[in-house]
């Protein structure tokens, strides 16, 4: 009698934690901006750390004017007067396995110039290379210092894919957007 009440109570238990334990899905950072008219940004916007610890941002975002898209762009931003990037020089995006790309430096036409710890890539064929998600290893060139190293998780790789597919109107080809 007694084991089959602490049974039932270590069931009661278990019950009750599976309902404070249960996390739901993360939403996707996915915003859709209308600047001006005709003129529509898709943002995801990640916080980072390299693997010296250092504070990142990274900016994935594509841009629709009147005549169509006009690219997709990453922009990286380290924590300033900690990291200046070398502007002139590519990303290297890999994958760990076979995949590799080199994300040539590149403004927007509406942004003239960033600040030192800022650089922006641009990032279309290796976002229409990417058939998963998978972790990828972001190589940012610094001057005067060995490559900064940010390794984008999964569920930010899926976020991006989520943000390629979406049209210029904000509807997004897979439903829902979230993030595991």
């Amino acid at each position: 009698m007694v084991q089959r009440l602490l049974s039932t109570c270590l069931w009661v238990v278990i019950f009750v934690l599976s309902f404070s334990v249960y996390v739901p899905d993360a939403q996707a950072s996915i915003h859709v901006y209308h600047e001006r008219p005709g003129q529509t940004t898709i943002r995801s916007k990640q916080s980072l750390r390299d693997r010296n610890d250092r504070s990142w941002q990274a900016i994935l975002f594509k841009r629709y004017r009147p005549d169509g898209l006009e690219g997709m762009y990453l922009r990286l931003v380290g924590f300033p007067g900690v990291v200046d990037i070398a502007p002139q020089r590519p990303l290297s995006i890999d994958t760990g396995t076979t995949l590799n790309w080199q994300a040539q430096p590149k403004l927007d036409p509406p942004t003239p110039a960033l600040p030192s710890n800022t650089n922006q890539y641009d990032v279309a064929d290796m976002i229409a290379g990417l058939q998963k998600a998978v972790p990828l290893t972001l190589r940012v060139s610094l001057q005067g210092k060995a490559p900064s190293e940010i390794v984008m998780p999964p569920y930010a790789v899926q976020e991006w894919r989520d943000l390629a597919a979406a049209a210029e109107d904000g509807e997004f080809s897979s439903s829902p957007i979230t993030s595991n």
